[in-house]
């Protein structure tokens, strides 16, 4: 690229670094964009970006593929209805192991090797939930296991985070207000609703999809951008469907509690992050008021 161009480059993002320093941004981490420790370790170097230029990065992380191959490892099947993971009793302490123990630690780790700080809080010293029940195909409810969903966050570690420069990593579980055992969460729900509680200038998930597509076997029928009314037609007509009902569901409730945009966002791709953020065009979707 010639001096020029990067200049330009610069240039173009200045309004958004002064529209967005000194806000909190929700990113959560999740899909196969996970998957690749090298292409995990670019997105965090581009949170730390975020953080050096004043912004409040706050993460919210996933980690299905990595429970499921240690759930396989133990013996015990992965099976979901609805969407939601069945987590027994046996599951529940996989699940915690897994997310708590390996996948945020590392996360960590790679914030720490970019040159910028974090701190892990497991999901259930922020989130307090209530067991739900899941429809399986044929409408009927069933019992899913200790899978919950989020009524209430606790604020005060990812505040003092915060205060500190420090980015707080955090994992999907929640504490349930009636046992005080662990719940799995969907991590898209939970980033949802912490992102509702921190009223988040923007939330911004990072998966394995371009975006909201025209047609889902077409990656270059990109949406770039939609309103509320506009994403609840396309859920209407079915061009929104499958797995991605519930993570733009969940978006247009963030929306509705002050929730400025929300988008969805490639992780796969190098810099998708900053690229989403600072440039005029973007490269995914954002879902506006």
């Amino acid at each position: 690229m010639e001096p020029t161009a990067k200049a330009k480059t610069l240039i173009e993002a200045l309004p958004y670094l002064q529209a967005f320093r000194g806000k909190t941004l929700l990113i959560k981490l999740g899909g196969s964009a996970m998957e690749d420790p090298s292409l995990v370790s670019r997105v965090m170097r581009d949170i730390v970006f975020l953080e050096l230029a004043g912004i409040y990065p706050v993460v919210v992380h996933g980690g299905g593929k990595a429970i499921s191959a240690a759930m396989e490892a133990a013996g015990l099947e992965a099976k979901f209805v609805g969407g939601f993971r069945v987590t027994t009793e046996a599951a529940i302490d996989i699940v915690a192991r897994v997310l708590s123990e390996e996948i945020n630690p590392s996360l960590v780790q790679m914030v720490c090797a970019c040159g910028g700080k974090a701190v892990g809080i497991p999901g259930d010293n922020v989130f307090v939930g209530e067991k739900v029940k899941g429809t399986d195909s044929a409408g009927n409810c069933v019992d899913i296991g200790r899978v919950g969903e989020v009524v209430g966050c606790q604020l005060s570690n990812i505040i003092a985070a915060q205060q500190a420069g420090i980015i707080p990593v955090i994992s999907p579980l929640a504490v349930e207000l009636a046992t005080g055992k662990q719940l799995n969460i969907n991590a898209d729900l939970a980033a949802a609703a912490l992102a509702k509680q921190l009223k988040v200038a923007k939330l911004i998930y990072l998966s394995d999809v371009p975006g909201l597509l025209e047609d889902m076997n077409d990656s270059g029928s990109l949406i770039k951008s939609v309103t509320r009314n506009e994403a609840q037609e396309m859920i209407a007509n079915g061009t929104i469907s499958g797995g991605m009902i519930p993570k733009v569901s969940s978006a247009m409730d963030a929306l509705n509690a002050g929730v400025g945009k929300v988008h969805f966002v490639d992780g796969r791709l190098q810099h998708a992050l900053l690229l989403e953020i600072f440039t005029d065009g973007g490269i995914g979707t954002e879902i506006l008021q």
